[in-house]
């Protein structure tokens, strides 16, 4: 993460969302270089490895496991907990999770369950990852993440509809037998607030608005296999024009949501 400090007041807003959107190209380099080294677990936000054989390095230039928050190095967290803010910009939310995971765990041991959900939680991170994404948080069998400019450019819209079916392949939903771990996903573009937030051990970067329930509704709502993409999303991803749409209720929402479906196989 970037260490230049935000001016404070209204000018902090004004500073994230250069942050965010302009992106620094020296930042998604060396990100890209992180990813790339072997293994994880990682940084959720600059993909530093916490382990393997660079594990050493990372270490010596800060980028090792905070002690306030395991899930991001010592770096980035200190960039959060120390410049609190955000910016409302246009940002890509995938939502994935295993369907059907209760009745899954009724079939075996807790501790299964537990190698099931971290395998789910180790290979839906590293797809973020190689599609530029960040891991906003893991809940329970849930995963959301985020695409914006600073970390993925751009193309931010198509690389998160790529990771959702990356995902769907990685799980194995093209294998014979059928997936490992049963998995729908929810892809959707549009404004929100993304920033830092939390104070202490709690802070953490994330996004907030009604965008971002607009991704986890579709994302409850695909079936096994599936992957419903927005409009908004399927446009700015330039996703053909004449695949089939479908008009959804989606839960707590008036307005119907207008998406896209696809799936892998």
């Amino acid at each position: 993460m970037s260490s230049s400090p935000p001016p404070p007041g209204v000018e902090n807003e004004e500073f994230w969302h250069n942050f965010l959107t302009r992106g620094d190209a020296m930042e998604r380099k060396v990100r890209g270089v992180f990813k790339l080294l072997p293994h994880g677990p990682r940084c959720q936000l600059c993909a530093a490895p916490f382990a393997g054989a660079a594990a050493p390095v990372m270490r010596m230039i800060g980028k090792r496991p905070s002690v306030k928050n395991p899930k991001v190095c010592s770096s980035c967290f200190n960039f959060m907990s120390a410049h609190h803010g955000g910016a409302e910009i246009e940002v890509t939310l995938l939502f994935a999770d295993i369907r059907g995971s209760t009745t899954i765990a009724e079939g075996m041991s807790s501790s299964e369950f537990h190698a099931l959900l971290d395998r789910f939680y180790a290979i839906a991170a590293q797809v973020v990852f190689d599609h530029d994404g960040g891991v906003d948080k893991f809940v329970g069998d849930e995963m959301v993440a985020m695409f914006f400019p600073l970390m993925t450019g751009e193309r931010h819209a198509a690389r998160a509809v790529e990771a959702a079916l990356a995902l769907l392949r990685a799980t194995g939903h093209e294998d014979p037998e059928g997936p490992w771990a049963p998995v729908g996903a929810g892809v959707h573009t549009g404004l929100a607030w993304v920033g830092a937030i939390g104070e202490g051990s709690s802070s953490e970067l994330t996004a907030i608005g009604d965008n971002v329930n607009i991704a986890a509704r579709l994302a409850s709502t695909a079936k096994r296999g599936e992957v419903l993409v927005s409009v908004a999303s399927a446009s700015a991803a330039g996703l053909d024009a004449a695949l089939p749409r479908q008009s959804l209720e989606l839960k707590g929402k008036q307005v119907v949501t207008e998406v896209v479906s696809l799936t892998v196989g």
